[in-house]
């Protein structure tokens, strides 16, 4: 057991995967959770949670940890709630895309004694909610931490025994770093995904039902990085504006060099380009990120299982 009692703010994807996870490897002896949504709070109890409560207030009292898994633009009102409810000792953690602005929101709120080691844990899905988590979500799958450099070495270790244990790889970042990094690898592509649905949406009305008819699957895995929580990716490109905007910057600069190509009809540059983009597939693959099997490993409709 790595925590006696563990409180989740928020009780979404992320947090109920970290709850089946805990109690599938031993690693927390209570799990207490809070969402501002009753119905979320009946599930969570339910499903996962050994306690629920009314506030956050209220759940993190007595936690040797907190763990924040609320969307980025409430970190800092939900801090300065707990704050004062926070035991001597406790570490809170959170698991926010965006680590500059979480830091920023969260410190202040949180008194002399109590550790704080910001988070991200670089796995999901398109799902969200009480009911979309699972004990395996982390396997595998890199945990990002970016600590200051005052923090306590024991509470960072104990901290990371508990992800070690719920089966994820855990790297030290610079925040600065980590959020540039992101905008890279989830925040732009994310961006892209929903601008390109935009598109196919306007195609929609003017082509009838053809682009929804005939999707191919680049355009479905666009609808699903594009199914993702709104309200999550609001606050993720708000806060985390400067890189995304400078990878974006970075995007078009790119996109123009490929519109040129394909204008002059420049075989050998596509050729090239595409080839290094395929290495990237592959090196993805190698580091264990993904899997090569056909359609992404997806299982195939009921029709051609048949």
């Amino acid at each position: 057991m790595t925590y006696q009692r563990v409180a989740l703010i928020g009780l979404g994807l992320i947090a109920s995967s970290m709850a089946h996870a805990m109690r599938a490897h031993g690693l927390a002896g209570e799990i207490v959770g809070y969402a501002k949504s009753p119905e979320t709070r009946a599930v969570a109890k339910d499903l996962f949670c050994d306690r629920v409560t009314k506030s956050a207030a209220e759940a993190v009292k007595g936690a040797d940890l907190v763990v924040l898994a609320v969307p980025v633009g409430v970190m800092g009102e939900i801090a300065a709630e707990i704050g004062p409810h926070l035991k001597a000792g406790a570490t809170v953690t959170d698991v926010g895309s965006v680590k500059r602005a979480v830091v920023d929101a969260v410190t202040p709120h949180l008194p002399e004694g109590v550790h704080f080691i910001p988070g991200h844990p670089m796995a999901g899905t398109e799902y969200s909610g009480p009911r979309s988590g699972f004990a395996t979500l982390y396997q595998n799958r890199w945990w990002l931490l970016t600590p200051a450099e005052t923090c306590d070495p024991q509470a960072l270790a104990r901290l990371r025994g508990l992800i070690e244990g719920m089966g994820a790889k855990v790297d030290l970042l610079d925040v600065a770093h980590h959020d540039l990094v992101v905008a890279v690898v989830s925040h732009v592509p994310h961006a892209i995904a929903y601008t390109m649905v935009g598109v196919a949406d306007h195609m929609r009305r003017v082509s009838q039902s053809e682009v929804i008819k005939y999707s191919a699957a680049g355009f479905r895995d666009f609808t699903r990085i594009a199914a993702s929580d709104p309200v999550m990716w609001r606050d993720v490109f708000l806060t985390n504006k400067e890189a995304v905007l400078d990878i974006l910057g970075r995007f078009a600069e790119e996109l123009f060099v490929l519109q040129r190509a394909i204008r002059m009809g420049d075989g050998e540059h596509l050729h090239a380009y595409f080839t290094r983009s395929r290495a990237i597939r592959r090196s993805i693959i190698e580091a264990g990120q993904d899997t090569a099997a056909p359609d992404f490993g997806r299982a195939p409709p009921p029709a051609e299982r048949a």
